[in-house]
């Protein structure tokens, strides 16, 4: 049964989340991308929900989230999260973070890692590439010059490679890039211009699993180096699949999803360093 509940912070700001499956069951948390709200993972929620209890929410500025005044930085996207775990009765959990999503996870991580049972990386990175800043400021004008509908029309077939733009999935994309706030995508934009939160994947503890989609551009290649290295962790690359996985290629990406949180994410975990 489907729980929708909100999270107000200390700023004012409420976040719009959601609770599915067995109350009892360990916890797996889903972190959404920017441009995109809770509704991305909806294809994962029935095979999650049969044996995991399911968190998601929506990043600040977001779907049913307030948007923040501002700019904003991954510290407070990582706090949303814990506050959002807290309000949910959580934990401990599993955390999934799709893109911008990966980032704010770290961030949460490292304020708080003993509360993540493992980890997993979805088409994002621990420390942004080079030259993302003209980007970013570059998208954060066309937002606030066009509208959000010129962003939506430019990421999404980016985003879903191979898929015609009259295509179901590529209509919905663009739906949900569209409803979202300029004033959310605008703050979310300085945070993604530059950030490092290579420490904080380095000093993982728990089991990490890196899934990015094959046709991802650089970013299969990327989240290896980033993520592969580390002790244990696993990485899968998704066939015929761009920067959303889940969304673009949805039984796929759960079964491999599903092979990791049945089989390693809720072992016993090391001490964090």
């Amino acid at each position: 049964m489907t729980h929708p509940f909100q999270v107000t912070r200390p700023d004012g700001c409420r976040l719009q989340a959601r609770l599915d499956g067995p109350e009892e069951a360990p916890c797996v948390v889903l972190v959404n991308s920017v441009l995109t709200d809770l509704t991305v993972w909806d294809a994962q929620i029935p095979a999650l929900a049969e044996r995991y209890r399911v968190l998601r929410y929506d990043q600040r500025g977001h779907g049913g989230s307030d948007a923040p005044e501002g700019a904003m930085d991954f510290d407070r996207y990582g706090a949303d999260l814990l506050a959002v775990m807290d309000g949910a009765g959580v934990d401990r959990c599993a955390v999934v973070g799709l893109s911008m999503g990966c980032p704010t996870a770290l961030a949460a991580t490292a304020a708080a890692p003993h509360r993540f049972a493992a980890f997993v990386a979805v088409d994002g990175v621990a420390r942004s590439a080079p030259g993302r800043e003209a980007f970013w400021a570059e998208r954060r004008d066309t937002a606030r010059r066009d509208g959000m509908q010129a962003i939506a029309d430019s990421t999404a077939p980016r985003w879903l490679p191979g898929l015609a733009p009259e295509a179901e999935q590529s209509q919905r994309l663009r739906r949900m890039i569209a409803a979202t706030p300029v004033a959310g995508f605008a703050a979310a934009t300085h945070a993604l211009g530059a950030y490092d939160h290579a420490a904080a994947a380095a000093a993982l503890a728990c089991p990490v699993l890196a899934i990015a989609g094959a046709e991802d551009g650089a970013m299969p290649k990327a989240m290896a180096r980033q993520f592969g290295g580390l002790p244990g962790a696993q990485t899968a690359v998704i066939p015929g699949a761009g920067h959303l996985p889940n969304f673009q290629t949805p039984d796929a990406f759960t079964r491999v999803l599903l092979a990791f949180l049945d089989g390693k994410a809720f072992q016993t975990t090391k001490e964090p360093a």
